[in-house]
């Protein structure tokens, strides 16, 4: 078994572009990075391990962000969501949230924002898991 020192971080988002943007802004800042071009991809993925947060898209193909919050819900809730979106509206920004997602952003993402939220995030959930520096 490896034991990671940073904080895994699942980026789901279909296009490849912002994957790759998303992927290097976080592991710039020390996050380990998994990404996912798809929700599909990404749930299954939840079958091995299970990542610290996760950084996903609202709007794709097939599985979208909400329907990843639906089926992450039953066993993996701990699992702080940060919603990313290119097509922002209230009703989207209302469902995500009311979803449990601890994070709506909008693209083009602020990076010193997303870091921010993801640190809160990550934070939040430690402290629910009662989790203490060794």
């Amino acid at each position: 078994m490896t034991i990671r020192k940073a904080p895994l971080l699942a980026v789901v988002d279909d296009v490849a572009e912002v994957r790759v943007a998303l992927t290097r802004l976080v592991s710039s800042a020390g996050f380990e990075v998994e990404a996912f071009e798809s929700g599909a991809a990404f749930l299954q993925s939840l079958d091995d391990h299970e990542p610290d947060c996760v950084l996903l898209d609202l709007h794709m193909p097939c599985t979208n962000g909400l329907d990843v919050q639906r089926a992450m819900a039953p066993a993996h809730a701990g699992v702080p969501v940060i919603v990313i979106t290119g097509h922002d509206s209230s009703e989207s920004r209302s469902r995500a949230l009311s979803g449990g997602a601890m994070g709506y952003l909008c693209k083009p993402v602020d990076g010193e924002a997303l870091l921010e939220t993801i640190d809160a995030a990550i934070a939040i959930r430690r402290a629910r898991a009662g989790w203490r520096r060794p």
